[in-house]
C-alpha cells in the first residue's frame, strides 16, 4: 500500500514534519519529526507549528499511532509530547539513542536520575525492525553518521531519511556533532541509495539556494544521478575528505543547546527545580 503523505515546512528551522497515513479517510497515521516552536531569546515555547499538524490529523479523522523521531535533533525541539497529549500515539526512536544520551548527560551534567536506557521513549527500534501504521507496512533502518542514533523509516514506497540526505542540489548532513562519523554516513547513504530507484525520499530539512523555493521530496534515482556530494561515482574517501573540510567551516545550529537537552528526553523539558521553574543549561566552551 502506498501511503498518503502531507509535509509541513517550518521556515524558522527549515524542518519538514510529515503526517504519513493510510489513503482511506479515517485511517491510521504516523507523525514524523514534529516541531515545537521555541524562542531562544526569551526561552518561551509555543505550539503553532504542532497545531497545524494536529489540525490536519483531526480534519481527516486520522488515528495517530506513532510519533516517530529520526534522531535527537540539534536544530529544533520536538513537539512529540504535546502531540501525544492531543492525539495519542507512541513516541519512538532508534535504540542507539542510549549512546547519544550517554554523551550528552556528561556534557550537560544532567540530574543523576536521568536514565541512559531510552526509557523516556515509548518504543526503541532496532535496525531492520518492522512495524505497522494501520495497514501500512513500515521498517526502521539504522543510518548512523550524522549522529549515532539516526534512523530512516521506510513506509510503503516512501523513505523518510532524516538528516542523512538533503535535496540533490544541497547534498548531505554534517558529521561533526559528538558521535558523528563521515565514514558511517557514507555507508548509511549507500544503504538508502540501494533501494529501488523509484523509491520516494523525504528530507527532514531543506536549505534551498536562492534559485528555488523549499522542497523536500526526491527519489533514489535522482539522488544517485545528481546529489552534489554522493552521486554515483563518488567514493568513500573523497566523500569523507569533502565532508571533513566542509564541516570545519560550519557554525553550530542556533538551537543545538536547548534542542538536545529536550530531545534526548523524548521532547520533554527537564524537571522543574524547587522554585517550580524548568531550566535549560548552557555549557560554556563544551562544544
Amino acid at each position: 500500500m502506498s501511503p498518503q503523505i502531507q509535509g509541513f515546512y517550518d521556515p524558522v528551522t527549515a524542518t519538514i514534519t510529515y503526517v504519513v497515513h493510510e489513503p482511506a479517510p479515517g485511517g491510521a497515521c504516523a507523525i514524523i519529526d514534529s516541531v515545537l516552536d521555541y524562542d531562544p531569546k526569551s526561552g518561551r515555547s509555543s505550539t503553532e507549528s504542532a497545531d497545524r499538524v494536529a489540525g490536519y490529523v483531526r480534519q481527516h479523522g486520522l488515528k495517530t499511532e506513532w510519533l516517530l523521531e529520526t534522531h535527537a535533533h540539534a536544530d529544533h525541539l520536538s513537539a512529540a509530547p504535546y502531540l501525544q497529549r492531543q492525539l495519542g500515539g507512541v513516541i519512538a526512536i532508534g535504540q542507539s539513542i542510549q549512546t547519544v544520551q550517554g554523551v550528552f548527560k556528561k556534557i550537560f551534567n544532567l540530574e543523576p536520575e536521568f536514565q541512559l536506557d531510552g526509557s523516556q521513549f515509548g518504543r526503541l527500534f532496532a535496525d531492520g525492525e518492522t512495524f505497522r501504521i494501520g495497514g501500512l507496512e513500515a521498517r526502521a533502518i539504522h543510518v548512523p553518521g550524522h549522529t549515532p542514533a539516526d534512523m530512516a523509516y521506510l513506509i510503503g514506497d516512501a523513505a523518510f531519511v532524516g538528516d542523512t540526505l538533503f535535496m540533490p542540489d544541497v547534498g548531505t548532513a554534517r558529521c561533526d556533532f559528538p558521535g558523528g562519523d563521515a565514514h558511517q554516513l557514507y555507508r548509511s547513504i549507500q544503504r538508502l541509495l540501494s533501494l529501488p530507484g523509484d523509491t520516494r525520499l523525504y528530507m527532514c530539512h531543506d536549505y534551498p539556494p536562492a534559485s528555488r523555493d523549499a522542497s523536500w521530496q526526491t527519489t533514489v534515482a535522482e539522488q544517485r544521478s545528481a546529489n552534489i556530494h554522493v552521486r554515483d561515482g563518488v567514493g568513500e574517501d573523497d566523500f569523507v575528505s569533502m565532508r571533513t573540510r566542509r564541516d570545519a567551516t560550519l557554525s553550530m545550529p542556533t538551537l543545538i543547546l536547548p534542542a538536545i537537552q529536550v530531545n534526548i528526553r523524548a521532547g520533554h523539558f527537564p524537571p522543574a527545580e524547587d522554585n517550580g521553574v524548568r531550566y535549560l543549561k548552557i555549557p560554556v566552551d563544551a562544544l
